[in-house]
C-alpha cells in the first residue's frame, strides 16, 4: 500500500516523507477522524512526529486534493481520505459518529439547486443529522 501512496503523492508533485505516508495509512485504515486521532495514530508508528508537522501534512494533503476536510455543524473538523466522488455523510446526534453516503444521484454536484443565482455549480455537500444503530438501541439515563 505504500507504494500506492507514493504515487498518490508523487502525482500531486508532493516530496514522499514517512509522515505523509502515515498520515495517508492513518486516515485509510481510520476515516472522519480529527486532528489529535491523527496525531495519536501517526506517533503510534512514529513517536518524534510533532503535532506541528501532522498540521502541516493535513494542510498539504487537502490542499493537493488527496485528503478532504469536512466540519459538521457544532463539531471539530474531521479528516478522510474518500475525495473526488462528491459524497456525503450521515452524523449521529448522539455520538458524533460519522459515515459515508453515496451521492445522491450519482455524479457531482448530485443535487440541483432550487436557484444557483448565476453560480456554475460543481459539488453539492450534505449532511444527515440522525442517531446511529448503537445509540439508538442503547437506553438513555438520566442526567
Amino acid at each position: 500500500m505504500t507504494s500506492d501512496f507514493e504515487t498518490q503523492l508523487r502525482s500531486v508533485s508532493l516530496r514522499v516523507t514517512r509522515p505523509r505516508l502515515a498520515v495517508l495509512a492513518a486516515l485509510r485504515d481510520h476515516p472522519h477522524v480529527d486532528t489529535d486521532t491523527v496525531i495519536a495514530l501517526v506517533r503510534a508508528d512514529q513517536p518524534t512526529v510533532s503535532h506541528q508537522a501532522v498540521y502541516d501534512v493535513l494542510r498539504a494533503l487537502t490542499d493537493a486534493g488527496l485528503v478532504r476536510r469536512i466540519q459538521p455543524a457544532g463539531a471539530t473538523a474531521r479528516y478522510e481520505s474518500r475525495v473526488g466522488d462528491n459524497h456525503h455523510h450521515v452524523v449521529c446526534r448522539s455520538c458524533g459518529t460519522i459515515a459515508d453516503v453515496d451521492c445522491a444521484l450519482g455524479s457531482a454536484p448530485c443535487l440541483t439547486a432550487s436557484d444557483d443565482h448565476g453560480f456554475v455549480v460543481d459539488e453539492a455537500e450534505v449532511v444527515y443529522w440522525g442517531t446511529c444503530p448503537d445509540c439508538a438501541t442503547t437506553p438513555r439515563t438520566s442526567q
